[in-house]
């Protein structure tokens, strides 16, 4: 995880740490959360200017199995991109779920 996100900050995004009654825990962060700080991560580290969302992959029962990240530095791109992940973010979402 190091070599794909470029340093250890990952850690603090994928295990923040929270004042527990005695002394600070670990906590497991959600995969949308750790999706959204790369997000931020690939505008200010990264530089770019436009990255949206992130478009959740789907299996077969609907559980998200990865993210889809779009990173551009052109407004153009990023107004396309918006809309293709606009129409399929749901896509493979079950009823109910």
């Amino acid at each position: 995880m190091t070599k794909f996100w470029g340093d250890r900050s990952w850690e603090s995004a994928a295990y923040p740490t929270t004042q527990g009654l005695f002394e600070p825990m670990q906590e497991k962060a959600t995969n949308e959360d750790v999706a959204e700080a790369f997000r931020v991560r690939l505008k200010k580290v990264a530089g770019f200017k436009y990255v949206p969302k992130p478009m959740p992959m789907r299996n077969s029962t609907g559980a998200v199995v990865y993210f889809l990240f779009f990173a551009a530095q052109q407004p153009a791109a990023d107004k396309i991109v918006q809309e293709i992940f606009a129409k399929y973010t749901h896509y493979g979402e079950l009823p109910n779920g």
